[in-house]
């Protein structure tokens, strides 16, 4: 009895002394400008009994803004939660990565079972010993430190995807607004060109014009009615890619609705290349270097042998006495001093350095083209809105008004009207192009471009 409450008392003291609580969550990643007015998906610390449940689509009706998208995407886009679920992940793995071993529980009988007096249990010693591993060298806190920089690597992974998405939603909203004006453009010329259709054949009946007019206006409506049922393809195709980035793959808004023909003149390159630190993709190479030099802390540690410390009561039953016990172990490094993952860490790191120069450098270059591809597409956009779009309407107007005049054939009417209209889905695909690099060129520098 008196060896029972004395192996008791000693597990509940060293499993005090070892226990430790970790209640306190870990900060979530600082967000980056572009989009922080927006409020993200974060995953509940405590689970209940919703684990892996997703929020529940709200899916928009009616008209569309950019707003409510982006509102609606960071808050259900299937591949943000899975990368939040992510940093809730790590948060649990730096947790574990402090928690000190579990003491070890040992009994051993010696003596039974033998001749005359060993005979049964009559002689035998019963030893109840509890044994406890001590980490030497820091190994505990260097193994914690590794775990919080790979929890904020996550972080920064996880804010690398938020911008992406945010970057996704905001280009899959100008092709649907785009889209949009593309049909309307197709519509409105196949109602031109039925009442051009129309036209033709009364001047046909009235053999003011040759019946091969009626022909080519009748070939001309046809295509274009086909160019309409391709433009009411793209349009749904661009709606379900939208709708993709809040996870719905039936859209049920009616429209979008934006600012489209806004566009506004660009701040200069050396302005721009300034806040390209901002980019998580440069930013989180910092922790990752950090990361390198904890993992090495951590395998030089590793080096250290542990000691075990055993303790506990032994019971005598021959003579009905108690006494204690005690051990101490350690491994012998002999051969094994943990030398390969202590060269590893030291390649990692060494690659890690080159790995974020790799980054700038590719940044930089992304950058650069971005800022090629928003020039232009703004100089197109202006040069059509300023020029090309006034002289081309003026020039259909007057071509249809000569040909009901017999100042002008069909085919100069054609020609007139082919060019307006090719002009003005120049300007809406030059627009939309402006808006898609300008969407690009904030996702490389994690804010909003401002002149």
């Amino acid at each position: 009895m008196c060896l029972r409450y004395l192996s008791f008392g000693l597990l509940l003291v060293i499993s005090f002394f070892c226990s430790e609580a970790y209640s306190k969550e870990a900060d979530w990643q600082e967000q980056r400008h572009l989009g922080n007015e927006f409020k993200t998906f974060h995953p509940p610390q405590q689970l209940s009994g919703s684990i892996g449940q997703s929020p529940e689509i709200e899916e928009p009706t009616g008209a569309l803004t950019l707003n409510q998208a982006l509102s609606l995407g960071l808050m259900q886009n299937p591949e943000l939660i899975m990368f939040s679920w992510e940093v809730r992940s790590a948060e649990a793995r730096t947790l574990q990565a402090g928690l000190l071993p579990n003491p070890e529980i040992s009994a051993e009988v010696e003596n039974f079972g033998g001749t005359r007096e060993l005979k049964g249990f009559n002689g035998s010693e019963n030893t109840i010993q509890i044994n406890q591993l001590f980490e030497l060298g820091g190994k505990r806190s260097k193994r914690k430190k590794l775990s919080e920089l790979e929890k904020d690597l996550s972080g920064w992974d996880f804010e690398a995807k938020r911008l992406d998405v945010f970057t996704d939603i905001t280009k899959a909203f100008w092709d649907v607004l785009a889209a949009q004006e593309r049909l309307s453009i197709t519509r409105d010329l196949v109602q031109l060109s039925e009442r051009v259709y129309t036209t033709v054949v009364e001047r046909v009946k009235a053999g003011k014009v040759a019946p091969l007019e009626e022909i080519q206006a009748k070939v001309a409506l046809t295509t274009i009615r086909i160019e309409l049922e391709q433009a009411k393809r793209e349009m749904e195709t661009a709606r379900k890619k939208l709708s993709a980035t809040w996870g719905s793959s039936s859209p049920a808004f009616e429209k979008v609705i934006g600012e489209f023909d806004t566009v506004e003149p660009i701040p200069q390159q050396e302005q721009i290349n300034k806040v390209v630190s901002r980019n998580p993709d440069i930013a989180r190479w910092d922790t990752e270097i950090a990361k390198g030099r904890a993992a090495i802390k951590l395998k030089d540690a590793n080096a250290i042998p542990d000691v075990t410390i055993g303790a506990g009561p032994r019971y005598f039953n021959e003579t009905n006495n108690t006494a204690f016990v005690m051990g101490i172990s350690m491994p012998i490094p002999l051969f094994n001093r943990n030398q390969g993952e202590r060269l590893e860490a030291r390649h990692n790191l060494s690659r890690a350095e080159e790995q974020r120069k790799a980054a700038q450098i590719k940044v930089l270059t992304d950058l650069a083209q971005a800022y090629q591809e928003l020039s232009s597409a703004y100089l197109s956009a202006a040069a059509l809105k300023e020029n090309a779009l006034p002289g081309a309407q003026s020039a259909f107007t007057a071509a249809q008004e000569g040909y009901r005049e017999g100042k002008f054939s069909y085919l100069q009417v054609i020609d007139a009207q082919r060019t307006f209209f090719e002009i003005k889905r120049q300007y809406v695909t030059a627009l939309a192009d402006y808006h898609k690099a300008k969407a690009n060129m904030e996702r490389l520098i994690g804010d909003y471009v401002k002149s």
